[in-house]
């Protein structure tokens, strides 16, 4: 017989049953890949690490004054070459400048190249490299062969000729366009790889379902690209973009080493290095301090973007 609680929906049974229903569809939601990935990476001590590094960098950089009581542009020539101590916990340099503030003010020019260089490579390959994925055939072609010939520059060379082209032998800009021209030099020659990864991204996700059905219903063009495909193709990039921005740091101590990168009255990591390699035999505190500073901040960088590789690739959990 069937039980008349269970019968008009009116019983105690019937009222459960909805109630466990409800709680079971209702406040249970499926999670996007982005909050996933958060999930994951909040577990993850290397992740924490590397955050944390990144954000005191970041600190340091906005604000230079909260860590540092002198000024950069202090000297005192009485203590020039003097090792690290109490009143300087860097030491001096060979003109009597403070290491460790000159260390901390550094940070801003060197964390400006990454960022700014980061930025517009990621932007020029993923433009690029979206618009050879999606059209593919001659279009596809054209713009791999172009991204092949800046990729087949070696990055030394390149940026040595773009520089020393842009400034005449003597010459000294100021600080904003030599940053200018040194974000615009590595990011000429690292697109190519943002947008191969970006035209390998977009080769699969215009043969997904939703992409055929939006252009079965007439999508436009850019609206394909911006509403479907460039959401779904972010991910890669952004790992990309998160070592790359380490990578470039330390690119720019290195064109700052070989004289044609950021240079003084500019203070950066890089320069601080240049400055210090004639005197690292005596006073090794000059280059060991700036140069800890742009390993550590490089391997932070680099430890953010594996972190967001491993949680954005469910293949790797």
């Amino acid at each position: 017989m069937t039980d008349p609680n269970l019968v008009g929906g009116g019983g105690a049974d019937a009222a459960e049953l909805s109630r466990v229903d409800d709680s079971a569809t209702g406040p249970h939601k499926p999670r996007s890949l982005w909050s996933d990935a958060w999930r994951q990476l909040r577990r993850k001590p290397a992740f924490v690490a590397s955050a944390v590094i990144i954000a005191l960098v970041v600190l340091i950089a906005i604000a230079p004054g909260l860590f540092s009581s002198r000024e950069a542009g202090f000297s005192d020539l009485a203590h020039a070459n003097e090792g690290p101590s109490a009143d300087a916990w860097f030491g001096y340099d060979n003109q009597g400048y403070d290491v460790y503030a000159r260390t901390i003010y550094g940070a801003r020019a060197s964390l400006l190249v990454g960022v700014f260089s980061t930025l517009l490579t990621v932007l020029i390959g993923s433009i690029v490299g979206i618009l050879a994925g999606y059209y593919g055939r001659i279009v596809d072609s054209i713009l791999s062969r172009f991204g092949d010939i800046f990729a087949g520059l070696p990055f030394v060379l390149g940026a040595i000729v773009i520089l020393t082209t842009f400034n005449a032998p003597g010459s000294n800009p100021g600080g904003v366009t030599i940053i200018v021209q040194v974000v615009c030099s590595i990011a000429v020659l690292s697109w190519p790889v943002a947008m191969r990864i970006m035209r390998s991204a977009t080769l699969v996700a215009k043969q997904l379902d939703y992409v055929k059905a939006a252009r079965g219903l007439g999508a436009s063009t850019p609206r394909i690209i911006f509403r479907h495909l460039l959401p779904n193709t972010l991910a890669p990039v952004l790992v990309y973009a998160t070592i790359a921005l380490g990578a470039f740091i330390g690119a720019e101590a290195t064109l700052a080493y070989l004289g044609i990168g950021v240079r003084p009255p500019v203070i950066s990591w890089g320069v601080m290095i240049s400055d210090s390699r004639d005197y690292f035999r005596v006073d090794p505190h000059m280059l060991l301090f700036p140069g800890a500073f742009v390993t550590l901040t490089v391997l932070a960088f680099v430890m953010l973007g594996d972190g967001i590789r491993d949680a954005l690739d469910p293949k790797s959990r």
